[in-house]
């Protein structure tokens, strides 16, 4: 006889389990302590098995005979229910390990072991965080390219066309890899050329003009936010390094005596080591520095933590509150401004101020010259040179 609904509410626990049976080998099994589990037997193969279809009431009495049908059908077929059910609980934990997200985080990893700089993978790990809302808990084998280009729309509806179009291509790493691995056939991203907006080249607002240099270093000067704040675009302004060497810069790289810092190359964005000379004004600088953060790791701590460097945009703010718009200066601005004046000077060569920019020779022969040839000696009378260069523009008015 087929169970009733009302017939299950009223089932009491025994002392011992019991079985109320609706046909076809499925039984609801009742348990002493009152949870009731449905189950089905059934014989494959000449042997007895037992095939859990749920627990009641997650599962109704009238999803769990369709579970029967599907099992009897798998049976006509000539398959065991249970051995199918094993599989596809096998194929769920290999997906979980396939997914978008977990093969993006093996790149991640991939990029740690080969020594890359924290910065560059701090921005992959921040510009994959876009793609997975999207695709993240997909099998990264049946992701098609139009869900990919939906988490790239997602981006550019934003207005951050450029982020969109370098998500792009971290997504194709991610694919590339599946497919080195044996876990995807193809990149889709391939398909999407074309697809984004082409974003209007914007080059990084730099001051250049003299006397507009000695008035944007008096500005500094008279900053009346946080100390360091001030002491690290004093600083910025004479090493010139990227704001991010900047920032995770810590004490142990700085040579004091023999006035040079040392930045290791997983800090760097060419991945190989940089040194810095570092002139009278800048130890002066990290003179005034040590007895406000000497006792920690890093030399511009975060103000709320302060084993943490301080946050990225907080050069850029800085210069934001001192009144300079985007569009006129930038903390990355300094190199510029650096470049432009000491190559204008025509007192340095062209190898030498590159070499201290830590830029790449785009030709390989020349760039393996270049590294070997550090140009040290120029840079340190170069480095000095421009110390006291930005000292005469900040006293002089009207150049």
């Amino acid at each position: 006889m087929a169970l009733t609904q009302m017939a299950i509410r009223n089932a009491k626990p025994r002392e011992k389990q019991y079985k109320l049976f609706d046909g076809g080998g499925m039984y609801l099994l009742v348990q002493p302590d009152g949870k009731r589990y449905w189950r089905m037997d059934y014989r494959y193969a000449g042997k007895r098995r037992t095939l859990a279809l749920g627990v009641y009431p997650e599962v109704s009495l009238k999803r769990v005979r369709e579970k029967r049908g599907e099992a009897k059908a798998q049976l006509e077929e000539g398959h065991d229910p249970v051995h199918l059910r094993k599989i596809d609980k096998l194929a769920s934990v290999t997906t979980k390990g396939n997914t978008f997200r977990a093969v993006a985080s093996e790149v991640i990893a991939k990029m740690k072991r080969e020594g890359r700089a924290d910065i560059t993978v701090d921005k992959a790990e921040w510009m994959l965080e876009f793609a997975y809302p999207h695709i993240g808990d997909r099998p990264i084998s049946e992701i098609t390219a139009a869900e990919v280009l939906t988490a790239l729309i997602s981006v550019e509806a934003r207005g951050r066309y450029e982020t969109a179009r370098r998500l792009r291509s971290k997504c194709g790493q991610v694919f590339r890899f599946a497919i080195a691995t044996g876990r995807a056939e193809r990149d889709p991203t391939q398909d999407l050329r074309g697809a984004l907006t082409t974003p209007k080249v914007k080059h990084r607002a730099a001051i250049t003009n003299p006397k507009e240099i000695g008035g944007l270093l008096r500005t500094i000067d008279g900053y009346t936010g946080h100390l360091t704040t001030r002491l690290a675009l004093q600083l910025i302004a004479l090493v010139f390094v990227r704001p991010g060497e900047l920032r995770h810069a810590v004490w142990p790289e700085f040579d004091i005596d023999n006035a040079v810092w040392e930045i290791p190359a997983e800090k760097m964005k060419m991945r190989r080591p940089h040194r810095v000379p570092l002139a009278k004004q800048a130890i002066a600088i990290l003179e005034e520095l040590s007895p406000l953060t000497g006792t920690g790791p890093f030399l511009f701590p975060s103000v709320s933590n302060f084993h943490k460097p301080m946050s990225e945009n907080t050069l850029t703010g800085a210069l934001r509150r001192l009144g300079y718009k985007g569009d006129e200066m930038t903390a990355h601005g300094f190199r510029s401004t650096a470049a432009t004046r000491l190559n204008e000077m025509g007192k340095w060569s062209v190898d030498a101020i590159e070499r201290q920019l830590a830029h790449q020779d785009t030709n390989e022969v020349r760039r393996a010259y270049t590294h070997a040839a550090e140009y040290w000696d120029e840079r340190v009378k170069m480095m000095q040179a421009w110390a006291d260069y930005l000292d005469e523009l900040r006293k002089i008015k009207d150049i």
